[in-house]
């Protein structure tokens, strides 16, 4: 099979089939990646071989699925090893290993370009100054990158004369903060950091120095998981006053998102529910029977994604809850399915962009 026969088309619209035409796209493309990865892996083929997976199309329902954790214990790779173009690993917690996710340069054009176009929909081509609440270290080895450097080096994209929040010990950098927000009061300007590093290193480091910013006209992108914050008591609510109080920013965008299927990621839009672009869909399963569940049912997501071809991350089940709330009658106008996150299933472990930054012990809650 032609590995490029189930790239997406850059002339469908990003957010713009309704859910016959993009079940008409997706089904398709989604089972030849199945074929395709049972050919090229030979332990996805004894996963699902074990299991008794005979079907070969179908709905999106009756895809095979890997448990996303899956990739922590196993090294998943469909293409041989002078093909990897660059590895990911994800953070890993609790003494678990980290997954580490193969790309070669078929997938991570994809994903590359698959981001292009979801990001842009919401916030526009033009390429604004651009401040990374990171440091650049972490962006050192560019062949074996963590889920938080491919995050950086993927958003830097989006933006233009970059400039770092944070040294390499994690603490705020004042007079790059400061000189950024005064050559560019007023201006666009995006930002952009995993979710618990905004907040503890950024937000809270402003607050505790009595600074504030006036960047009215910025926006900020988010991404990783919220347990921290939730263990702080810290809601999305919160976080969004916070960083309006901090910066002056009102325009906060949310993204869920994971290495083990980078560049699928669904955004929040401004009525706050999380959105499958047209190259990508969500189910949620129960988490006992594993039966897909309707609309406003809260349960395991399972994501689904075209764009994985080197390795077989294109239907993961995840260890997030959340609930899909309907499909193409979101008040933003955007079509397809969207959905809310509401945590990890009790018990899993901790794991997520936003948690590869350990921090100093006093940083973390109890």
């Amino acid at each position: 099979m032609n590995p490029l026969d189930t790239a997406p088309d850059p002339a469908v619209p990003v957010f713009g089939l309704a859910r016959e035409a993009k079940r008409r796209l997706l089904e398709p493309l989604l089972w030849q990646l199945t074929q395709h990865h049972r050919q090229a892996c030979v332990a996805y083929d004894r996963v699902l071989e074990a299991r008794g997976e005979q079907q070969t199309a179908g709905a999106l329902e009756d895809l095979p699925m890997l448990p996303v954790r899956l990739f922590k214990h196993e090294r998943l790779s469909s293409i041989a090893p002078e093909q990897v173009f660059r590895t990911l690993s994800s953070s890993g917690t609790s003494g678990q290993a980290p997954s580490i996710i193969v790309l070669d340069k078929t997938t991570a054009q994809r994903q590359t370009q698959a981001l292009v176009r979801i990001l842009q929909d919401f916030i526009g081509k033009a390429r604004q100054p651009m401040l990374l609440i990171d440091h650049p270290g972490v962006l050192r080895q560019r062949e074996a990158f963590s889920a938080r450097g491919a995050g950086l080096l993927g958003l830097m994209n989006f933006g233009r004369s970059p400039v770092y929040a944070l040294r390499e010990d994690m603490s705020l950098d004042e007079a790059s903060v400061r000189e950024f927000a005064e050559a560019h009061s007023g201006a666009p300007v995006l930002l952009f950091g995993f979710t618990y590093m905004v907040w503890q290193h950024f937000v809270l480091a402003l607050r505790a120095r009595g600074l504030r910013l006036a960047l009215p006209a910025g926006v900020l992108l988010h991404s990783g998981g919220w347990k921290k914050l939730q263990a702080e008591a810290v809601g999305n609510a919160e976080f969004r006053q916070a960083v309006a109080d901090a910066t002056g920013i009102t325009r906060v965008l949310n993204f869920y998102g994971m290495a083990e299927q980078v560049g699928s990621v669904f955004v929040e839009c401004e009525r706050g529910h999380l959105h499958a672009p047209s190259f990508a869909d969500v189910l949620v399963r129960d988490p006992v029977t594993l039966v897909p569940l309707p609309a406003g049912a809260s349960g395991l997501l399972q994501v689904l994604s075209c764009l994985p071809h080197s390795y077989p991350g294109h239907s993961l089940l995840t260890e997030d809850l959340g609930t899909w709330l309907g499909e193409d009658n979101c008040p933003c106008g955007r079509l397809g399915r969207y959905f809310q996150v509401h945590g990890r299933l009790p018990k899993a472990e901790l794991r997520g962009c936003s948690d590869t930054q350990p921090g100093r012990a006093a940083d973390l809650p109890a």
